[in-house]
Protein backbone atom coordinates (compact mmCIF):
# COMPACT_ATOMS: atom_id res chain seq x y z
CA UNK A 1 0.00 0.00 0.00
CA UNK A 2 1.50 3.31 -1.28
CA UNK A 3 0.25 5.16 1.61
CA UNK A 4 0.95 3.04 4.47
CA UNK A 5 4.50 4.58 5.66
CA UNK A 6 3.00 8.06 5.94
CA UNK A 7 -0.29 7.28 7.57
CA UNK A 8 1.56 5.05 9.85
CA UNK A 9 3.14 8.32 10.76
CA UNK A 10 0.46 10.07 11.48
CA UNK A 11 -0.88 7.31 12.81
CA UNK A 12 1.79 6.92 15.43
CA UNK A 13 0.29 10.58 17.06
CA UNK A 14 -2.99 9.25 16.90
CA UNK A 15 -1.84 6.55 19.64
CA UNK A 16 0.57 9.03 21.25
CA UNK A 17 -2.55 11.05 22.00
CA UNK A 18 -4.17 8.42 23.41
CA UNK A 19 -1.67 7.21 26.10
CA UNK A 20 -1.06 10.94 27.19
CA UNK A 21 -5.19 11.74 27.02
CA UNK A 22 -5.42 14.54 24.63
CA UNK A 23 -6.76 12.61 22.29
CA UNK A 24 -10.87 14.45 21.79
CA UNK A 25 -11.48 12.40 18.27
CA UNK A 26 -10.37 11.35 14.90
CA UNK A 27 -12.16 11.38 11.65
CA UNK A 28 -11.41 10.65 8.00
CA UNK A 29 -13.11 12.66 5.32
CA UNK A 30 -13.60 14.54 1.95
CA UNK A 31 -14.21 11.32 -0.11
CA UNK A 32 -13.34 11.35 -3.75
CA UNK A 33 -16.11 11.96 -5.79
CA UNK A 34 -19.65 10.89 -4.50
CA UNK A 35 -19.47 7.90 -2.80
CA UNK A 36 -21.95 5.84 -0.17
CA UNK A 37 -19.72 6.05 2.42
CA UNK A 38 -19.38 9.82 4.21
CA UNK A 39 -16.74 9.59 6.69
CA UNK A 40 -15.79 7.30 9.41
CA UNK A 41 -15.38 8.42 13.04
CA UNK A 42 -13.34 6.67 15.66
CA UNK A 43 -13.11 7.47 18.91
CA UNK A 44 -12.27 5.55 22.44
CA UNK A 45 -14.70 3.37 24.21
CA UNK A 46 -13.69 0.75 27.02
CA UNK A 47 -14.09 -3.33 25.89
CA UNK A 48 -13.38 -5.59 29.36
CA UNK A 49 -11.39 -2.95 31.22
CA UNK A 50 -9.45 -2.55 27.80
CA UNK A 51 -8.76 0.17 25.64
CA UNK A 52 -10.37 -0.27 22.29
CA UNK A 53 -11.53 1.32 19.35
CA UNK A 54 -14.88 2.17 17.94
CA UNK A 55 -15.07 2.73 13.91
CA UNK A 56 -18.42 4.29 13.38
CA UNK A 57 -18.63 4.16 9.14
CA UNK A 58 -21.34 6.84 7.76
CA UNK A 59 -23.35 6.16 4.95
CA UNK A 60 -25.35 8.09 3.44
CA UNK A 61 -28.22 5.76 4.58
CA UNK A 62 -26.90 3.77 7.74
CA UNK A 63 -24.25 3.95 10.08
CA UNK A 64 -22.38 0.53 10.97
CA UNK A 65 -19.92 0.17 13.99
CA UNK A 66 -16.74 -2.06 14.42
CA UNK A 67 -14.51 -2.34 17.68
CA UNK A 68 -10.85 -3.00 17.16
CA UNK A 69 -7.81 -3.02 19.35
CA UNK A 70 -5.58 0.32 19.01
CA UNK A 71 -3.42 -1.07 16.47
CA UNK A 72 -6.00 -3.35 14.61
CA UNK A 73 -7.71 0.17 14.08
CA UNK A 74 -4.56 1.28 11.99
CA UNK A 75 -4.47 -1.32 9.08
CA UNK A 76 -8.74 -1.22 8.94
CA UNK A 77 -8.40 2.63 8.15
CA UNK A 78 -5.66 2.40 6.23
CA UNK A 79 -7.92 0.25 3.53
CA UNK A 80 -9.78 3.88 3.16
CA UNK A 81 -6.81 6.20 2.52
CA UNK A 82 -6.93 7.54 -0.78
CA UNK A 83 -9.82 5.04 -1.42
CA UNK A 84 -12.23 7.34 -1.06
CA UNK A 85 -10.92 9.37 1.47
CA UNK A 86 -8.34 12.10 0.94
CA UNK A 87 -8.13 13.24 4.38
CA UNK A 88 -7.81 12.54 7.86
CA UNK A 89 -8.25 14.57 10.89
CA UNK A 90 -6.74 13.75 14.52
CA UNK A 91 -8.16 16.30 16.92
CA UNK A 92 -6.39 16.64 20.03
CA UNK A 93 -6.65 18.97 23.25
CA UNK A 94 -2.78 20.49 22.37
CA UNK A 95 -3.58 20.46 18.06
CA UNK A 96 -5.50 19.17 15.06
CA UNK A 97 -3.54 17.49 12.54
CA UNK A 98 -4.52 16.79 9.27
CA UNK A 99 -3.03 14.26 7.53
CA UNK A 100 -3.86 15.14 3.58
CA UNK A 101 -3.57 13.71 0.19
CA UNK A 102 -4.04 16.44 -3.33
CA UNK A 103 -4.92 15.62 -6.60
CA UNK A 104 -0.99 14.27 -7.22
CA UNK A 105 -1.88 12.20 -4.03
CA UNK A 106 1.45 13.94 -2.62
CA UNK A 107 0.77 13.61 1.34
CA UNK A 108 0.77 16.57 3.77
CA UNK A 109 0.69 16.87 7.48
CA UNK A 110 -0.50 20.07 8.75
CA UNK A 111 -0.98 20.99 12.31
CA UNK A 112 -3.01 23.79 13.59
CA UNK A 113 -4.36 25.11 17.09
CA UNK A 114 -6.54 22.96 18.52
CA UNK A 115 -10.66 22.42 17.68
CA UNK A 116 -11.27 20.63 21.40
CA UNK A 117 -10.34 22.04 24.77
CA UNK A 118 -11.56 18.62 26.88
CA UNK A 119 -10.47 15.19 25.95
CA UNK A 120 -12.67 12.22 24.97
CA UNK A 121 -14.34 11.25 28.47
CA UNK A 122 -13.87 7.65 27.77
CA UNK A 123 -10.42 7.83 27.76
CA UNK A 124 -10.22 10.61 30.74
CA UNK A 125 -11.76 7.47 32.92
CA UNK A 126 -9.65 4.62 31.70
CA UNK A 127 -6.41 6.85 32.11
CA UNK A 128 -7.56 7.75 36.01
CA UNK A 129 -8.45 4.28 36.51
CA UNK A 130 -4.96 3.26 36.00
Amino acid sequence: MPFKETFSEFYSKVKLSLEDGTFAKLTLAKTIGNTDLMNIYVRPILDENTLKLELKFKFQREELFEIHTIDSAFSRLLEFINNPFLSAILFSTEFDLTYKLNKKRAVSVIEQSPSFGNANEVLLKYLESK
